[in-house]
């Protein structure tokens, strides 16, 4: 997906949420660290437009919630998590760029559950690549790619300082 694609694709998600959400002053947004925070800013800025009203964004470190660390050598790089605003029966919109096994997915979940309790969180990505461990699907999708396992699929946004943004598949 190069970037005309990528534009394309989160037009498409905006336009979804949008619908969903027209009336919903309730609804916020949570991009999940790192890839899903510049992807939740582009889609925000996009429904601001549509709406014509400040949507509010906040920023998640899911470190300390994933279910890998325990035999890692190395402790996690704790990042700053950023919600300047009350989740309680807030209609929370949790963004990403990949899901893949659902696992970054549910302890953002958790993370989001720490801070209140939301009236609804549903998720949106830029792509779902499936092989899914844990029964999470997303509620807004760019766009599904078959893979392998073993594949690799990286988002790469110029906000990151990638000369242009591309989704690229590697073995």
């Amino acid at each position: 997906m190069d970037r005309a694609a990528m534009r394309e694709v989160l037009d498409r998600i905006a336009a979804a949420i949008v619908e969903n959400h027209k009336d919903d002053d309730m609804m916020a947004f949570v991009g999940i660290r790192t890839g899903g925070i510049h992807i939740a800013r582009r889609l925000v800025a996009n429904i601001q437009e549509h709406l014509g009203r400040e949507v509010p964004l906040g920023t998640l470190d899911i470190n300390l919630y994933r279910d890998d660390l325990v035999g890692r050598a190395r402790q996690p790089l704790l990042r700053t998590t950023d919600v300047p605003f009350d989740v309680t029966d807030r209609n929370i919109v949790l963004v990403d760029d990949v899901i893949f096994t659902g696992r970054t997915i549910r302890a953002a979940m958790d993370a989001v559950m720490d801070l209140g309790r939301p009236a609804r969180i549903q998720l949106a990505v830029l792509v779902d690549r499936g092989h899914r461990e844990l029964p999470i699907a997303a509620d807004f999708v760019g766009r599904e790619l078959v893979t392998t396992e073993k594949q690799v699929v990286k988002v790469r946004l110029q906000e990151e300082g990638h000369p242009t943004d591309a989704v690229v598949v590697t073995s």
